[in-house]
């Protein structure tokens, strides 16, 4: 059984609340309580609309109220809502985040106030067995699957060699537009690569973050330039504008691919994924369903068109909770 929660120095005392009614008394501003009292000014805020607002604000009951809101153990949320509990499974099943699905149900269901959520309360309901809502066992379909929960670690990455591209546009001249995300068509390209030299090719628009996932035969440029071009060719001209790339050598033939498309290559600088952020939480994404030891080669493009329109129906808090279809069916 869990025991009996403490409050922490964190936590607002008996006499601050006392301090925030005599200043709610004398008309004092929410800041200026705040300053006297060495808070942030959104935690007296938060305080104060919880316990009845200005007007009727009292610290002893406010203190009473948060005594007993800090009292556990509490009931399991998706113990006691089954309907919740049922969306939340599914929507786990098919890899969505706890914040995915948070602000999914936000979104599409504001009215419905008994299927709201936090990404917390889903994380902790997974994590802590002695919760038996959400079996330990769908860990599994979290992106980061680990069994316990870890702090945020400070990690370095390897880093490639650079690599001399001919003649390649460099990132830095890309418009200022691209780099707004203001239009759809600006993509941003990679390779993933298993075992027994098996790869795929990855492609995200960067506004809408749509993905394709393209099947290669090899990671040699004649393999890559060839599924890039018959890819591109076959999408509408809105979405042919860019495609921005690190300095592999499978893009070797950039120039070729440009004169068949229409679409100009950017090159990232050396040793610099972050200049295709989009594209590297993308892979991420995607090593969900291909992780890392496993071979490319077994899967038809037809199961990576399954996977790629997964992402795609998935809603992401970078797009308010709107998922990559509807954003680039709005546009096209």
């Amino acid at each position: 059984k869990p025991h009996e929660r403490k409050r922490a120095v964190a936590h607002l005392t008996l006499s601050e609340r006392e301090e925030i009614r005599a200043g709610l008394s004398a008309k004092m501003s929410i800041r200026a309580i705040a300053t006297a009292l060495n808070r942030s000014p959104s935690t007296i805020s938060r305080e104060v609309q919880r316990n009845r607002g200005r007007r009727y604000y009292k610290a002893v009951d406010a203190n009473n109220r948060a005594n007993r809101m800090a009292k556990r153990p509490k009931p399991c949320l998706l113990d006691q809502n089954l309907p919740l509990r049922k969306l939340v499974l599914e929507k786990l099943e098919m890899k969505w985040s706890p914040e995915q699905i948070s602000g999914w149900l936000r979104r599409t269901k504001p009215r419905q106030k008994t299927l709201r959520i936090s990404p917390e309360t889903i994380y902790k309901t997974l994590y802590f067995r002695s919760r038996e809502a959400l079996h330990h066992l769908n860990i599994q379909h979290l992106r980061r699957s680990h069994s316990l929960r870890h702090g945020r670690r400070h990690t370095r990455k390897g880093e490639r060699g650079t690599i001399n591209i001919v003649n390649g546009t460099p990132i830095h001249e890309r418009s200022r537009n691209i780099d707004n995300r203001r239009s759809l068509g600006h993509w941003e390209g990679d390779l993933v690569s298993g075992t027994k030299n098996s790869h795929i090719d990855t492609l995200v628009d960067r506004k809408s973050r749509y993905t394709i996932i393209l099947r290669l035969r090899g990671k040699d440029s004649v393999s890559v330039n060839q599924a890039l071009t018959d890819k591109f060719l076959s999408l509408p001209s809105e979405l042919r504008k860019s495609l921005t790339w690190d300095r592999g050598m499978e893009l070797a033939r950039h120039l070729e691919f440009t004169v068949s498309t229409g679409v100009k290559v950017y090159f990232c600088d050396p040793q610099s994924p972050w200049q295709r952020g989009t594209n590297e939480n993308t892979n991420g994404l995607i090593r969900q369903y291909f992780p890392k030891k496993t071979c490319l080669a077994q899967y038809t493009q037809h199961e990576l068109d399954l996977v790629a329109a997964q992402l795609n129906n998935r809603p992401r808090k970078t797009l308010k909770f709107k998922t990559p279809k509807e954003i680039i069916e709005r546009g096209v």
